[in-house]
């Protein structure tokens, strides 16, 4: 009889459908839209993105999302500080008008995010997961500044506007 330690741990459906789930909305945000004549791909992200604020919000919003059932799965805090790395930049710069919505099509944050979690569902040593505090101070984070890119989008637009009006 096999000691407990050898028989294999079988992951939990949740998990699977989790990613399953993930890997959608990735798919969704950054690689839907094939570009005819070419091997190359776009998503939503940088297409709703050319909504000031709203646009941003919603991509956003699916982005931090993924990040938020990554913590759930256990990834560790370092794996779940590179992600929020990646939406970071990934909105920072997407609050540039056009050059942010170019950068956008290249960078691929979900992409790479759920490449990160998969990395780590596949790896089977074990990792110490981020407690819970960081990964609540990461989400909110990000929504934060979610929230706040979209805000000064919208603000600088509107100032732009009345500045036009006023001429």
């Amino acid at each position: 009889m096999p000691r407990p330690s050898a028989v294999p741990r079988v992951s939990s459906p949740m998990p699977s459908a989790s990613l399953k789930r993930l890997r959608q909305i990735s798919h969704l945000l950054d690689n839907a839209i094939a570009i005819p004549g070419s091997d190359f791909r776009i998503g939503l992200d940088p297409i709703l993105g050319i909504l000031p604020g709203g646009g941003d919000i919603v991509t956003g919003l699916m982005s931090v999302y993924i990040v938020f059932e990554a913590a759930k799965m256990g990834l560790p805090a370092a794996t779940l500080g590179r992600m929020g790395f990646n939406i970071l930049l990934d909105t920072l710069t997407g609050t540039i008008p056009i050059i942010g919505d170019f950068f956008d099509v290249t960078w691929k944050a979900n992409s790479q995010n759920v490449a990160l979690l998969e990395k780590h569902l596949a790896d089977p040593t074990p990792s110490r997961a981020a407690d819970r505090l960081f990964a609540i101070v990461i989400v909110v984070g990000l929504l934060a500044l979610i929230l706040g890119a979209a805000t000064l989008s919208v603000w600088v637009l509107t100032r732009l506007f009345m500045l036009a009006g006023s001429s």
